[in-house]
Order: C-alpha cells, then sequence, then structure tokens
C-alpha cells in the first residue's frame, strides 16, 4: 500500500489521487467549528489537512452573527481563501493581516452583512491548496 501525506494524498507521481472521497470531506468540513475557535478568538487551522481547512474556516465564518470576527492563524499566507471569499460573499466580510509570516499569519476576518442567499453559503474545497 502506498503512503499517505498529512492531507490525506498519495504523494504525487503516485497517479491514485486523493483517499478521500467528496463526501467524507463534507462530512469533516461540517463538523461543529466552536471548539475550532478559541476564547482568544483565534482559530488555529495549522494542523487541519488541506482538504478540508477551507470548509471548516468558512463554516465557521458563515455561523458567525453580524460585525462578530475570529482570527485566522495559519503557516502560510490564505490568499487563496481570500479570493474565494471575495468572489463568494463580495462585500459581507472584511480581511485585515495583523502578522505577516514568514512562519505565521493571522488574518482577522469580520462579516459585516447578514447573507440573503443560503445557495452561497456552501462551503467549498481549498482546491489545489
Amino acid at each position: 500500500m502506498a503512503s499517505v501525506n498529512d492531507d490525506g494524498n498519495r504523494p504525487s507521481g503516485d497517479g491514485r489521487g486523493r483517499l478521500l472521497t467528496k463526501t467524507q470531506i463534507l462530512i469533516m468540513s461540517t463538523i461543529q467549528t466552536e471548539n475550532l475557535i478559541g476564547p482568544d478568538k483565534v482559530m488555529d487551522v495549522r494542523p487541519i489537512p488541506c482538504s478540508i481547512k477551507h470548509g471548516r474556516i468558512i463554516r465557521a465564518w458563515l455561523e458567525l452573527p453580524v460585525t462578530d470576527h475570529f482570527i485566522l492563524l495559519n503557516d502560510h499566507d490564505p490568499v487563496p481563501l481570500y479570493y474565494q471569499f471575495a468572489a463568494q460573499w463580495p462585500g459581507a466580510f472584511t480581511w485585515e493581516h495583523l502578522i505577516k509570516g514568514p512562519d505565521e499569519f493571522r488574518v482577522k476576518i469580520t462579516k459585516v452583512k447578514a447573507l440573503t442567499d443560503p445557495a452561497c453559503q456552501t462551503p467549498n474545497g481549498c482546491g489545489g491548496h
């Protein structure tokens, strides 16, 4: 059996792709996110596999009341996530870098507007990142 890295992927060159099914990823990304945001409002996503990371972050943001925020703590600049937010919820969030690398990135993500289209509230995977 081929080895698997911490993202649930087989090493590149193996040719067999992801081990997790889309259903498994959806189930994992819909798990309650309350416990991921600490009392200091920090959501540390560094130990979360990339295959479910964006879904968990988006779910946490969707569950926020308007004007509330959390601070995303990651090991890389979450630029692809920013573009996903900007495409799906323009004007509904603010994105403020508090710490920008090199090993730690903190971004304050605030919900500034209620979402009116429930179809736009489905978190997507993080694509290739």
